[in-house]
């Protein structure tokens, strides 16, 4: 029986980092958009609670879709299994992450 796929797509957004895990990834109809689809949390099982994790399952609470710019995409992995997901404040001065530069026509260079 074949596996299904499991990504990691980590994105950038309002200052926050979020590492989320997911079944299905691809461009989608939208130009510009990653369409995230199948969205994983981990299991209830465990009495241990992870708050940011619990902050990520309100934040995509009845979500069956989301779609996040290709700009503010960081990194997406084909993964063996799933993870914690995640979300991380990062102040200014403590990233190391930028926006990729989006160049539209017209825009002139200022060096």
């Amino acid at each position: 029986m074949a596996r299904k796929p499991v990504y990691k797509v980590i994105f950038q957004n309002q200052g926050r980092i979020f590492e989320i895990y997911a079944r299905s990834v691809h461009q989608g109809g939208m130009f510009g958009f990653i369409e995230v689809e199948k969205i994983i949390f981990g299991e209830k099982t465990t009495l241990v609670v992870d708050p940011s994790e619990e902050n990520l399952k309100t934040e995509f609470r009845g979500v069956v879709r989301t779609y996040i710019p290709l700009h503010s995409i960081v990194r997406i992995d084909e993964v063996e299994r799933e993870g914690a997901a995640k979300i991380t404040e990062v102040s200014a001065k403590d990233s190391k992450i930028a926006p990729f530069p989006i160049y539209t026509r017209g825009q002139e260079d200022s060096t």
